[in-house]
């Protein structure tokens, strides 16, 4: 694959629309459920009233999609931090002189005690 970049883009705007549409439509949700009877609900119409009175439908339809996407997302963020902080190997250049002085008595150090 040449350009990853648009994909991912693309990919994150997808995932974004989904995951704040199906948190919206559950605070909707539940802002219409709350304080609510039973024979309120029962009389409920349209289409909140449809998953209102069928709660197997809005669980598999909204609730499990939105932990789905919350979890992938928690993965993918632990993926990219994982991978952004990779240590790179310290090179002798990247040492100051102290640095670099420490290095050597310690390098001698340790030849002088294999040498005996």
């Amino acid at each position: 694959m040449k350009n990853k970049k648009p994909l991912f883009i693309t990919l994150l705007a997808v995932d974004l629309v989904l995951t704040l549409g199906l948190a919206v439509f559950n605070i909707i949700m539940l802002a219409n459920t709350v304080g609510k009877t039973a024979a309120e609900i029962l009389g409920s119409e349209g289409f909140i009233g449809y998953l209102q009175n069928n709660p197997t439908v809005y669980l598999v339809a909204f609730v499990i999609p939105l932990f789905v996407l919350l979890a992938a997302n928690i993965i993918g963020l632990v993926i990219y931090v994982r991978k952004s902080t990779k240590k790179e190997p310290i090179q002798v250049n990247d040492l100051t002189d102290e640095q670099r002085e420490a290095l050597k008595a310690e390098l001698l150090k340790d030849l002088e005690n294999d040498n005996k």
